[in-house]
């Protein structure tokens, strides 16, 4: 018998099972079946076995990936919590269409089971609602996902977003859906999430509300201004973050970028997401602004555009601030980007040379 048992009302793909029943469905799949369901057996089987511990992945967005251990007793916790934000008892009808070799994913099964959801799992392709004909009360998708997927959001009641930047345009065009969506805050570190935003309420149609904490979970700043997140029920040290924040209060901030991309230009600081979201309205493919070396500022702004040909006149960089406004504008071929597709500035900015100047 599992250390960790199965919640009596829990069913994956119309089916109830007791542990038992779920190892053997997981060692089936992992032989016969497509690759997101032998990932999905093999975290079933993880799951199940027990040891206290689950071994993850980071997403490597920011450095290179590095394989950390979770408590199985924090991922509980963290679904506990997730259950309890958004009111979703036993019974819940939910959605798995993430990739379970990452946290988000593996959270989506620790939920349905420790909860006891009719979980139903799908391809986790860019437009996962393609095929789907019946109506959930959750889901969970990247922000590529809901993109492809917003003529389809009336089978959704509530969704969350993460993984990914929420960009301005993408919030815009999800303001009339009937599902309500919520931007998440969170790590692999975390056990996913540990703050969320409603994007599309009403009330903050002209304002953009700050994240708030789940229960038990309170925020600092550090030094440097980042984000420092005490969260006891499922990390057991406080977590530093390298997120500057505009700290509200001990449950409310609103995330400003990462320390790690700010751009010091002739002493101003510059945050590069910031000014990106500014920006989001005019430019309809992928794009980041960085820096490069200046001799008199020490660093200058740059805008790279993923694409073979861009029209830089149509820029209006009027909506910026005063020392917002990119020295030089790049087109580039393609992005450099993790397994799981996130951007990696780092990365993509250092691989410039094939880069042509606008």
């Amino acid at each position: 018998m599992s250390k960790y048992p199965v919640h009596p009302e829990f069913q994956l793909n119309g089916t109830s099972y007791k542990a038992s029943g779920l190892r053997d469905f997981a060692q089936e799949i992992q032989k016969t079946g497509e690759l997101y369901e032998q990932e999905l057996g093999e975290f079933i089987l993880d799951w199940l076995n027990d040891k206290d511990y689950v071994l993850v992945n980071t997403s490597g967005s920011t450095g290179a990936p590095k394989s950390i251990k979770l408590l199985k007793k924090h991922m509980i916790n963290s679904a506990k919590a997730t259950g309890k934000r958004f009111k979703l008892e036993a019974g819940t009808t939910a959605l798995h269409c993430l990739p379970t070799r990452f946290i988000a994913g593996k959270l989506m099964l620790v939920r349905a089971v420790i909860l006891g959801w009719k979980l139903d799992v799908v391809p986790p392709k860019s437009n996962p609602l393609d095929q789907v004909l019946k109506r959930y009360d959750f889901s969970a998708m990247t922000p590529f996902q809901l993109d492809n997927s917003i003529a389809r959001m009336h089978l959704l009641a509530k969704l969350i977003v993460g993984g990914g930047p929420f960009s301005q345009t993408l919030k815009e065009l999800v303001q009339d859906c009937p599902t309500k969506i919520y931007e998440t805050y969170g790590m692999t570190e975390t056990v996913t999430h540990i703050a969320v935003r409603r994007v599309n309420s009403k009330k903050n149609r002209e304002t953009e509300p700050p994240f708030k904490t789940l229960s038990k979970v309170t925020v600092s700043k550090d030094e440097r201004g980042c984000l420092v997140i005490k969260a006891p029920k499922v990390a057991t040290d406080p977590i530093v973050t390298n997120d500057l924040v505009d700290l509200i209060s001990y449950k409310k901030f609103q995330w400003l970028g990462r320390i790690d991309n700010v751009v010091n230009s002739g002493g101003i600081k510059l945050y590069p997401e910031s000014i990106e979201k500014k920006l989001a309205h005019q430019i309809d493919v992928p794009f980041i602004i960085g820096a490069e070396q200046d001799d008199a500022l020490g660093e200058r702004l740059i805008l790279v555009i993923e694409c073979d040909s861009f029209d830089a006149s149509r820029l209006n960089f009027e909506v910026l601030g005063k020392y917002e406004t990119p020295k030089r504008i790049f087109c580039t071929p393609k992005f450099v980007r993790t397994h799981n597709g996130k951007v990696k500035r780092g990365a993509t900015l250092k691989s410039l040379t094939a880069a042509e100047e606008i």
